[in-house]
This record gives structure tokens, sequence and C-alpha cells, in this order.
């Protein structure tokens, strides 16, 4: 009898020690899949926010940054400009770009001295003018170097080849000592569409808290 009772005893005891188990482990499922769920819901709440900080740096506004750069001034200006707005770049290129003896605007024989002279020899014929979607874009920045006070005239092909109605279009230039001067009313001009506002010379030193302030003043 008293075998039979500590046999009972102990069968009692093993059920018992595997309820426990298996509540346990059903209670440490359920903290790692709440545990897994809340990563799954924080990690979605930080995209979305990520998603609307970026949105937010242009107020909404799909921007556009096209430019034509002969020494890497400009460029530095452009991509500095796209960086702080959340912006997309494009770069205008020439099919014969232009070589630094090509820019040497002290010799009379360079290419744009020539260029300069004749002004029918301007025509620059660029790589492409087409920019995937621009329809979609609500501002247009457009930067060049300022070469004899006005735009360096490759990107004269960009902006007489595309639409700039409804949109917002704002130049800016870089040069070691001319302002913006008439560059962006000439450009306005030849475009002949579009919402061309006042535009911003930088020189060759420009440093990334000049272009921040200017990116502020403009509201964007």
């Amino acid at each position: 009898m008293k075998k039979v009772m500590s046999i009972v005893i102990c069968v009692m005891m093993l059920t018992g020690m595997l309820t426990a188990c298996g509540t346990a482990s059903n209670e440490e499922s359920s903290v790692q899949n709440t545990t897994s769920q809340q990563q799954t819901s924080d990690e979605a709440t930080t995209t979305n926010e990520e998603s609307t900080l970026d949105s937010s740096k242009s107020g909404g506004t799909k921007i556009l940054v096209a430019y034509y750069s002969a020494t890497g001034t400009t460029e530095a200006v452009a991509e500095k400009l796209a960086e702080q707005m959340g912006a997309d770049l494009f770069e205008i290129t020439p099919v014969d770009e232009y070589t630094n003896e090509d820019l040497d605007w002290t010799d009379d024989n360079s290419r744009v001295s020539v260029e300069h002279n004749n002004p029918d020899e301007r025509h620059v014929e660029l790589v492409t003018t087409e920019v995937e979607n621009f329809a979609d874009y609500d501002t247009v920045f457009i930067g060049y170097p300022i070469w004899w006070g006005i735009a360096a005239w490759p990107v004269d092909d960009f902006v007489t080849e595309n639409d700039f109605t409804g949109k917002t279009v704002i130049p800016f230039c870089t040069s070691a000592s001319s302002g913006l001067g008439e560059s962006g009313e000439l450009l306005a001009e030849m475009a002949g569409t579009g919402d061309w506002q006042e535009g911003q010379r930088f020189s060759g030193g420009t440093d990334d808290q000049e272009i921040i302030d200017w990116i502020e003043e403009l509201g964007y």
C-alpha cells in the first residue's frame, strides 16, 4: 500500500512540474511575442518619423537642383543645397566638356573667349536636357558660374528645352568677383515660363553656413 501511495505521489509531483514548465514556457513565449511586436511597432514609428522629417525639410515641396559646373565650385554649392533641402540633383553636362585650356578667358584663342566674342558659337550640345519626372517638381534651383557677367552658356539649352510652367525657379551663381547681375532675368526671358525669383551669388570660398542661411531666408 505504501508503495502504491509513493507511486501516486510521484506521479502527482511530476504532473505538477510539467504543468509549471508548460506555463513558464507559455509565459516566456508571450513575453517574446510582445517584445517582438513592440520592436516592430517602434521600428515602424521611427521609419514614419524619419520620412516625415525628410519631407518637412522642404515643406512637402519637391525640389530639383540643376547645375552646370566648369571647375567644381558650382557643384559644391549645388550639392550642399540639395543635401540641406532633401532635393534631387541634376548635372547639366556638355557633350564636349571644357578643359582648363578651354576655360582660360585671358587667352583670346581659348574656347570660352571665342564663344564669348562670337555669340553664334555659344550653342553647347548637352548630353541631355531631360530630367526624369521633371513635371513633378514644384521648385527648380538653377546654378552656374558667371562668364562675362552672364550665366555660363551651357545652361542655355537646359533652360530653353524645359517647360517651367507652374514652377518656382531660383537661380544661383558662383563667381570670384562678379555679381549675379542680370543673369537670372536673361535666363527667365529664354525660358518664357516659370515664376523666376531673385537669385543669389556665392564666392569660391563660400562656407556651408552661408548656404544654409540663404535656404532659411527663402523658407525652405
